[in-house]
């Protein structure tokens, strides 16, 4: 199994490029790939009793991602990088909504009752 360094690394050397130098599809496929399975290997390690109070936090989280998506659609000059970018955004809205709708239910269960 990977570690997150090593994986932070492969995906520096990914992103690696001189001024002639494109980044290639290959190179963002890795990247994507890479984050992928570092997210996966993240959500796994929390307990179920731990996911409903550190979705808050998770929130701040994919705000970040969703700012990352953006930035990766508009700049995109490949239409790869376009649609893989909008499809970016629209899960990480997907996320960050759903985040603060089941923040708020839960939320309201601990408020008293009139």
């Amino acid at each position: 199994m990977l570690s997150i360094a090593s994986l932070l690394v492969l995906a520096d050397e990914a992103t690696t490029t001189t001024a002639t130098d494109s980044v290639s599809p290959v190179r963002l496929l890795t990247i994507f790939v890479l984050a992928i399975y570092v997210g996966v290997e993240v959500i796994t390690k929390i307990p179920p009793t731990l996911h409903t109070p550190l979705m808050s936090g998770s929130n701040a989280i994919s705000g970040i991602t969703l700012i990352g998506a953006i930035l990766s659609a508009g700049q995109g000059n490949m239409l790869f990088m376009k649609i893989l970018g909008s499809v970016a955004v629209a899960f990480a809205m997907i996320n960050v909504v759903g985040g603060f709708l089941v923040t708020h239910r839960m939320l309201g269960m601990f408020q008293k009752k009139k």
